[in-house]
């Protein structure tokens, strides 16, 4: 018989497992940025270095639908194991590139591997943990890993590089990948059923991925050669076209990769449109805030990398209050609160910050702004995967996830574009974007579904927690 103490330590390992996990994508995404400069020596050009990111972003994006059907179709163990062995593989590829193509191919064996990870953590967690308290405190620890691990990646970019060359920043995933490991082969239950593959939609499977690669190489074009340019159109046409040929193959099919009705639950259709404008909005920020430390106020790539500890402090604070404050007050109360603190600070940020501003100021409104992209993390997850059966959480989780990577690639390519065009200073002009993204982002928040059919409540709640259940009699094997 399996004691409540045993069931806790076990409950406990299950979320540092997926919570590194989560530090883990979070981390590998952003801590390229401050070692561009020294990966350019590799034989990068200007136009070609981006590809160090895009191709990250756009691998992730464009399999992440996929993937999360494979998490329903196969088991979320299996695919957990997949993922992390992926960025194991991809990291190393990074660590040892001796050209361009090697580390852009491990930048996107990385980005598959995240692909692979990213809906099967968040349905671990999701059937794991009880929907309501136990849930949004699980959310808040989690949320915490992954947006911190961004915020972690400008610091590690920054002093790594520094002191051990670019290629540190991909080795430095070897040891969080064999962390990972240890836990999750203690923690991680047994997939019960064997793999189902004949449940995968595989035309709307290629045409989801095909659509998401194309759009978003799309927009990395229009930010590498303009809007106008044969290379941008193209990419946006042909994704154009898979698009519509996806929603038609997918109103014909039995049991569709991209199922339109699913967005029927206000839940799931706000938080995938929450994670979409989060990182085209609080997710671009890093990215500014890199350039204006060291483009605009001529600090080292080490210095920039402490100087996000300010940052990642308020994220951590953020998401600590989100998933505390969904739990009392509600999904929507939490997200609407942390758009609006996001709106203040990054409003502020663009008014009052420019080339000879107190530091004073510069890190007290990062710090408040981040405090809002915390809890906006959190909650945005939690709102997605309410009210969705256990058997669909692999699907629903990419969905999510899918949002949030595109929104990632979509936004900073329309940001850089944005600054190019206009002119003036980049952080000005950069956090007057991503204002306006944060602002329509508020206003998603406010159709979030009320109280009483969130989280807590006995209708939405009880088949959650019987599931979760299943889960911890599962592990306790």
């Amino acid at each position: 018989m399996t004691t409540p103490r045993r069931r806790s330590a076990t409950g406990a390992l299950l979320l540092a497992a997926l919570a590194t996990a989560q530090l883990l994508i979070g981390l590998d995404y952003n801590i390229v940025f401050v070692a561009l400069p020294e990966i350019a020596g590799l034989g990068f050009s200007p136009e070609t270095l981006q590809w160090v990111v895009s191709a990250y972003a756009i691998v992730f994006g464009g399999f992440l639908l996929l993937c999360g059907r494979l998490t329903d179709a196969i088991g979320r163990r299996r695919m957990f194991f997949a993922g992390l062995a992926l960025f194991a593989v991809g990291s190393v590829l990074g660590a040892v590139a001796a050209a361009e193509w090697m580390l852009i191919l491990g930048r996107g064996i990385q980005g598959l591997g995240g692909a692979a990870l990213a809906p099967s953590t968040l349905a671990l967690l999701s059937v794991g943990f009880a929907e309501g308290a136990a849930r949004n405190k699980a959310l808040g620890i989690w949320g915490a890993a992954g947006s911190s691990g961004m915020v972690l990646g400008s610091i590690l970019g920054g002093v790594l590089t520094d002191a051990l060359g670019w290629r540190s920043v991909f080795a430095i995933n070897i040891p969080l990948v064999l962390v990972v490991l240890v836990l999750a082969l203690r923690a991680v239950p047994l997939d019960e059923a064997r793999p189902a593959l004949r449940r995968l939609d595989v035309p709307g499977a290629i045409l989801t991925t095909a659509a998401a690669i194309l759009i978003v190489m799309g927009f990395t074009f229009a930010a590498e050669n303009g809007w106008g340019a044969p290379a941008t159109l193209s990419a946006l046409a042909a994704g154009i076209v898979a698009a519509v040929a996806l929603l038609i193959v997918e109103g014909r099919t039995r049991d569709p990769l991209l199922d339109i009705r699913r967005f029927t639950n206000r839940h799931l259709a706000t938080g995938t449109g929450s994670t979409f404008l989060f990182m085209a909005g609080f997710g671009a920020t890093a990215y500014f805030l890199t350039l204006y430390f060291q483009q605009t106020r001529g600090l080292s790539p080490l210095i920039t990398g402490l100087a996000f500890v300010i940052p990642c402090v308020g994220v951590l604070i953020g998401t600590n209050i989100g998933g505390r404050l969904a739990t009392k007050a509600g999904l929507r109360a939490a997200m609407v609160t942390g758009q609006a603190i996001g709106l203040v600070g990054v409003g502020a940020f663009a008014l009052l910050v420019g080339d000879n501003t107190s530091w004073i100021t510069v890190f007290v409104l990062a710090a408040f702004f981040s405090l809002g992209q915390g809890i906006v993390f959190t909650t945005m997850f939690a709102t997605a995967t309410t009210g969705t059966p256990e058997a669909e959480q692999g699907t629903a989780s990419g969905m999510a996830t899918a949002g949030q990577q595109l929104g990632g690639a979509i936004g900073l390519a329309v940001l850089i574009n944005l600054t190019s065009a206009l002119g003036g200073a980049t952080s000005t002009t950069a956090m007057t974007g991503i204002t306006v993204i944060i602002a329509i982002g508020l206003a998603v928040a406010l159709l979030i579904p009320g109280r009483a059919r969130q989280v807590g409540s006995r209708s939405s709640a009880e088949p959650l927690m019987s599931a979760a259940s299943a889960a911890a009699r599962d592990t306790s094997r």
